[in-house]
């Protein structure tokens, strides 16, 4: 046996135990309907919310940039790697996000770990949401920073972490803006609140807020109002502005000290010109077309409801992510492929995912979803949900 045998064993052990799943390979681009194994199912569980990878303008933007910049940029950031359309929309991102300045990563996952990975010393203590999202648990997890985690939005608790955190120089919590497996939202004006009692930094990761909280899709901050109240605000341009990458937004000290020191920021090479130019172009119809997420929100709200009423146990769920508990990890594996049976693509999302005893299919509603679309989801998941004595 040599070094890597043992990963065979585990796969093994994976799949008795209904966690194994390898991705889906899909043979059209993102949108309600989606061709998976020559066949059209309907799609539930993209982060496309307001349908916009596949806009108009935001594909002419990438076509015009690719024509004027070429494919790629061919350097970081620092070197020779910054064009024009990125400065223009780091610009129109703090402008977006009611900050000073905003400094655009290569994805929200290398966001947190260049955010967390440069301000965190050792002499600092981070205190974390038992339910932060992984990329918040890997970034501290770079750092020497001591850490707290407090249960689920207990205030109580983040209260006593901070009154137990006085010697330390720099006490910085962070909090999911909108929650990724359970669709519900942070308690913002309570954490700014104790923040501001204790002398504390605030870090909110917008990742599934940005363009679906707040006026035209602003995020957290704005959704509460308190904006020049919360000192950094990350984000992604990979969910709901319909693109990739990552983003830091706060004071224009906070960019130019990460652009000396993140990592992330310092050794990968920036966004190509296509995704630079359509996230820019998607910043501009996010403020032009608020119809978007009004729609997104009133399709999600009924939705929502209408599960409720048939029976089905939706969490804590409060935005479009909707989850549907099912429980035992091979339970919801069976749920979903069932689903997929009936037309509808919902993976299933088990431990360590989740908690051992929650396993879900997690079901997010768009913009671009019709009220058919919804309604045939609906019928599927009442047969399936009978047939799994779920309602």
């Amino acid at each position: 046996m040599n070094g890597l045998d043992d990963l065979k064993l585990e796969l093994e052990e994976w799949k008795r135990q209904g966690r194994y799943r390898l991705p889906a390979v899909w043979e059209s681009g993102s949108g309600p309907w989606m061709v998976l194994n020559g066949r059209k199912v309907l799609q539930m569980a993209s982060n496309n919310y307001l349908g916009l990878t596949d806009h108009p303008r935001l594909k002419q933007a990438a076509i015009a940039a690719i024509e004027r910049y070429g494919v790629g940029s061919g350097s970081v950031r620092t070197i020779a790697g910054t064009l024009d359309i990125h400065e223009q929309l780091e610009l129109e991102l703090a402008d977006f996000k009611g900050t000073e300045a905003a400094l655009v990563f290569q994805s929200g996952f290398t966001t947190n770990q260049g955010v967390f990975g440069t301000l965190l010393q050792e002499n600092d203590v981070v205190i974390s949401d038992a339910l932060n999202h992984a990329s918040i648990i890997d970034g501290i997890r770079l750092t020497k920073a001591a850490r707290r985690i407090y249960p689920h939005k207990e205030m109580n608790a983040l209260e006593d972490a901070l009154r137990g955190a006085s010697g330390y120089r720099r006490r910085f919590i962070v909090t999911d803006g909108v929650f990724s497996m359970d669709g519900d939202i942070a308690p913002l004006p309570e954490i700014v609140a104790l923040a501001e009692r204790y002398d504390a930094i605030v870090c909110v990761d917008d990742a599934h807020a940005s363009g679906v909280l707040g006026r035209c899709g602003k995020g957290t901050t704005d959704h509460f109002s308190l904006h020049g109240r919360v000192h950094i605000q990350i984000g992604t341009l990979s969910k709901a502005v319909g693109v990739v990458g990552g983003y830091a937004a706060g004071s224009q000290a906070l960019k130019e000290y990460l652009i000396h020191k993140a990592r992330p920021f310092l050794f990968s090479t920036s966004q190509t010109p296509a995704v630079a130019a359509s996230c820019l172009e998607a910043i501009r119809v996010l403020r032009e077309s608020p119809e978007l997420g009004e729609r997104m929100w009133a399709q999600a709200d009924r939705f929502r409801a209408e599960l409720q009423a048939d029976g089905f146990d939706t969490g804590d769920s409060e935005t479009p992510i909707i989850p549907i508990v099912v429980g035992d990890a091979a339970d919801t594996m069976r749920f979903s492929a069932q689903l997929l049976e009936e037309g509808v693509f919902a993976p299933g999302i088990v431990y360590p995912t989740v908690a051992a005893d929650k396993g879900r299919v997690r079901l997010i509603v768009t913009a671009a979803h019709s009220d058919e679309d919804l309604a045939f989801a609906r019928a599927a998941l009442r047969e399936v949900g009978r047939a799994f004595g779920l309602i």
